[in-house]
């Protein structure tokens, strides 16, 4: 069980933040362990090939293999109050600047879990680049895989922070800290949260970030090794409840195949990535395009040599 006592300046301090470091995380984590998420499907192509940049691979190093385990909270800081465009240079800034011991000792945590790091890993932290290359692959990683769909995936976030900040107002910060998950309890001067280990900690007079994850739902990531860098990060209600039922919904109405591809087209994509991405063949996936595209359902447009489609505001208009 994770004990976190919380004072009276903290609960004042609680906010609602998205965290684009947090949502590239669980990305690569799905990506190294050649997973499928439940909504958006598998990581692309671009994703599963960045892991081959070194700087990538050094970040993927320190994940665990299988499950939940732990991963060095100096990669996901708390996002900062910035605009919304600039916050994930933001957080890999902070990355980078991440102190050489804090580097140390976090990275020694992952080998006290029971990880085997590679030789490379423990190199960049001896010779003090461990921090700046974590940022770069990152980044990397940022620009291969998740960029394009950004702008998707921050209306999921938004949204979920907007229902909250209701209840904020109306019912109090108790109300939303019970409300985040259901490993997650709050008596009015703590937090609990159960895992099969124990853990004691206080955050007194610091920032308590609140931040809702599409791409790591359903899960609960609690960040409180360092407490005035504390991090909730909780599934999306907008994943949870409604996204599912709507794919359920048009799995009825024109076939679970065609209504993944459907749904997975809110940024253009060609037909190898959406073969890749939903482990179906080129002629299947040309099939299920052809069809909604003539029902229109899609749009169709060129970039170089690459036909890509993207939903039109009636297959929007479907999905919803």
């Amino acid at each position: 069980m994770i004990v976190v006592d919380v004072d009276r300046a903290s609960l004042a301090r609680v906010r609602l933040a998205p965290s684009a470091a947090q949502e590239l995380m669980a990305w690569l984590r799905l990506t190294v362990a050649d997973g499928r998420h439940p909504v958006y499907g598998a990581p692309s192509a671009a994703a599963r090939h960045s892991l081959g940049h070194p700087d990538v691979a050094l970040v993927a190093s320190l994940l665990p293999a299988t499950g939940p385990g732990y991963v060095p909270d100096l990669l996901t800081p708390q996002p900062p109050a910035s605009h919304p465009t600039q916050a994930l240079a933001d957080q890999l800034d902070l990355i980078g600047a991440s102190d050489a011991a804090l580097v140390s000792r976090q990275v020694g945590y992952c080998v006290d879990f029971g990880r085997r790091l590679p030789a490379g890993t423990f190199d960049a932290v001896s010779s003090g680049t461990f921090a700046r290359r974590a940022a770069n692959g990152m980044r990397t990683f940022w620009k291969e895989a998740i960029a394009d769909g950004w702008g998707t995936l921050r209306e999921v976030l938004d949204g979920d922070i907007a229902s909250r900040s209701e209840v904020l107002a109306r019912r109090g910060v108790g109300d939303v800290l019970g409300s985040l998950h259901q490993e997650l309890k709050w008596d009015g001067q703590r937090i609990s949260v159960r895992k099969p280990y124990d853990e004691r900690r206080e955050i007194a007079g610091a920032d308590l970030v609140l931040s809702p994850t599409a791409l790591g739902w359903p899960g609960l990531t609690v960040q409180v090794c360092t407490p005035a860098d504390a991090v909730f990060s909780y599934p999306a209600d907008a994943i949870g409840q409604r996204r599912p039922q709507r794919v359920k919904a048009l799995d009825e109405l024109i076939g679970p195949s065609r209504a993944a591809i459907l749904g997975d087209l809110g940024v253009p994509r060609s037909t190898a990535e959406l073969s890749d991405r939903h482990a179906l063949t080129r002629p299947t996936v040309s099939h299920h395009l052809g069809v909604l595209l003539r029902n229109g359902m899609l749009v169709r447009q060129r970039r170089g040599k690459l036909v890509l489609y993207r939903r039109s505001a009636r297959g929007d208009d479907l999905l919803g």
